[in-house]
């Protein structure tokens, strides 16, 4: 059985095909003007618009019989979360299911995040199970406690900015395009590892704000931006670090999965794996925004 799935997330459109033990995906990221650190939501679902009809007859070409058609709708699934661009997927989504006459699955971005990242992981199994999950991205910096379904409640995070805007920034300051969090991962492994991090955290909510003005003051101070880069995505990391051993206390020893676009921070990755190797990581592929979760849960579905 072949499923299609579609994203079309804030700057990412997806399009990818499950066959039921591979996936087959495309994304575009969506264009964002020098020197500005977004896109407006009309903006975004104009792109999607455009481009979505292209990426579908790529991946579609030669693609067998599709059975069921997934598309994330909102981005977490709790009442009241809403974002217009995802429109563009779901208006899309609908049209083929409509035509091909087979179901369409609806799922939040956040559960084809997790999709994604049990897939990419061989954790397949742990759709029926209770674990924990950190979905780090420029949207989101979420604890999230998991039950069988991919029913996720948040139960810490980030009380500020997002781990991902928290990059742009430090990254804009240092003279990088948007998005700039492979950019600025690469630089800060030339960077010093800093003798202490300290982060906010109260409980499992975590301040990342005071981390850019930190980083502001690094830069005025003429620190190298490698040790700037270094400073910001160590402090980020020491902040889930710490939350993520808190929320191992509260919850007992489930397993932990780590999936969004700054889970591809080989920092981050260094500095939790020694504390937690248990921790499954996505692939940098499974783990930025993509398609592919939704392609799997509809698979899932039939």
């Amino acid at each position: 059985m072949i499923t299609l799935g579609i994203d079309t997330s804030n700057y990412t459109t997806g399009a990818a095909l499950f066959d039921g033990e591979s996936v087959t995906q495309l994304k575009r990221a969506l264009p964002v003007k020098p020197g500005e650190l977004g896109l407006r939501q009309s903006d975004a679902l104009f792109h999607h618009t455009v481009r979505l009809p292209e990426l579908l007859e790529e991946l579609l070409a030669g693609a067998g019989k599709i059975e069921a058609v997934g598309v994330s709708d909102r981005p977490r699934a709790v009442q009241g979360s809403y974002m217009p661009c995802f429109l563009a997927g779901v208006s899309a989504a609908g049209s083929i299911a409509s035509a091909l006459r087979v179901p369409l699955r609806r799922c939040s971005h956040q559960q084809g995040h997790l999709a994604a990242a049990l897939f990419s992981c061989g954790q397949m199994d742990l759709f029926e199970c209770k674990f924990l999950a950190f979905h780090i991205s420029g949207g989101t910096t979420e604890c999230l406690l998991v039950s069988p379904g991919l029913l996720a409640e948040r139960i810490g995070g980030s009380a500020d900015l997002k781990a991902g805007q928290l990059a742009d920034r430090v990254g804009a300051l240092l003279g990088f395009g948007f998005p700039a969090g492979a950019a600025l991962d690469v630089l800060a492994l030339e960077g010093g590892l800093p003798r202490t991090v300290k982060p906010t955290v109260q409980g499992m909510e975590c301040h990342l704000s005071g981390i850019e003005n930190q980083c502001g003051h690094l830069f005025n101070a003429g620190a190298s931006p490698a040790d700037i880069a270094r400073w910001c995505l160590e402090s980020i990391a020491a902040a889930m670090e710490v939350i993520c051993a808190r929320a191992a206390q509260s919850h007992g020893d489930l397993p932990i999965v780590f999936t969004g676009g700054v889970c591809c921070s080989e920092v981050l990755r260094r500095r939790i794996r020694p504390r937690f190797p248990g921790a499954l990581f996505a692939a940098p592929e499974f783990s930025s925004d993509n398609a592919a979760g939704a392609a799997i849960l509809a698979g899932r579905e039939n």
